[in-house]
């Protein structure tokens, strides 16, 4: 059985990694999707909360034979796929920047465990500009997020911002 492990914060999850994990099913049997604990930085989303929407959104992929796990971790990222006993790690990159840092990764990676593999993947073209981080910015400034994210996202968003009393996404509207 091939295994990899997809780490990331996903907060919230966007379209692009669903591609990402979707297109990963085609090369393993089996994808763990791995939410970063990161205790310096202060999500929007609870780890328990990014464990839901990541469960019911990936409802919606077509994983063939392929088995998607959700779990949670903190440290070293090739130590917890030593743990799972992956084989490979899946990082997904959106432009040539992303990919000067994911090498400098996958090359320590590979230095500290050299049986693990890292494999790049491109997102498709439609959310090749996507991230969580611009996906929160946007949403804050009032921008629709439709297309972006699962709409179960975008539902759990406007209720995290209505709590908290922020600026509400406008409806589209066609001219």
């Amino acid at each position: 059985m091939r295994r990899a492990i997809y780490p990331g914060s996903f907060d919230p999850v966007t379209n692009g990694h669903l591609d990402i994990i979707e297109r990963g099913c085609k090369l393993f049997d089996e994808i763990i999707i791995a939410i970063l604990v990161n205790p310096e930085k202060r999500p929007l989303f609870t780890i328990k909360e990014r464990r839901e929407i990541l469960s019911e959104a990936l409802k919606g992929i077509n994983s063939g034979s392929c088995r998607l796990l959700v779990e949670d971790f903190q440290g070293l990222l090739v130590q917890y796929a030593v743990e799972r006993e992956a084989d490979a790690i899946v990082r997904g990159i959106r432009a040539f920047s992303d990919y000067e840092y994911e090498l400098q990764m996958a090359l320590m990676n590979r230095r500290l465990e050299p049986r693990i593999e890292t494999v790049f993947m491109m997102p498709a073209e439609a959310y090749s500009y996507v991230s969580s981080r611009l996906v929160k910015e946007v949403y804050q400034l009032g921008a629709t997020i439709k297309g972006l994210v699962p709409s179960l996202v975008e539902d759990r968003m406007r209720e995290k911002f209505n709590k908290a009393g922020a600026t509400q996404p406008k409806t589209e509207t066609r001219a």
